[in-house]
């Protein structure tokens, strides 16, 4: 699927961060953080930065049921999965989304 994207291009940092604080001050940097329901994902959330997160369609009840939005993180957007182990409608959603925010990601890279 990743090399379907056609958006902007994409860096992965992670590997240069070592603790905590290191990932929060990367976050910091960001615009948008998406990611999986993971640590980094409460801590963007606790941060206050917009964050995507994708969730398994067993979720956690904490994300509560059919929200995409949490009381916890209000800079949160929540991206389900219709069926469990299936990823390709939630990545199919985000894909929309950035390329409707983001000017320029829904263009082909030449």
């Amino acid at each position: 699927m990743a090399s379907e994207w056609q958006g902007p291009e994409l860096v992965d940092h992670t590997a240069l961060l070592t603790d905590f604080s290191e990932t929060a001050a990367l976050i910091e940097e960001l615009d948008l953080i998406i990611r999986v329901d993971t640590a980094a994902a409460h801590l963007a959330g606790a941060l206050g930065k917009p964050v995507w997160i994708l969730l398994r369609f067993d979720a956690c009840w904490r994300w509560l049921v059919d929200s995409h939005d949490s009381p916890w993180y209000p800079t949160a957007r929540l991206y389900r999965q219709d069926r469990l182990g299936d990823w390709r409608g939630v990545i199919e959603r985000v894909k929309q989304d950035l390329s409707s925010s983001i000017p320029g990601a829904g263009v082909p890279r030449k």
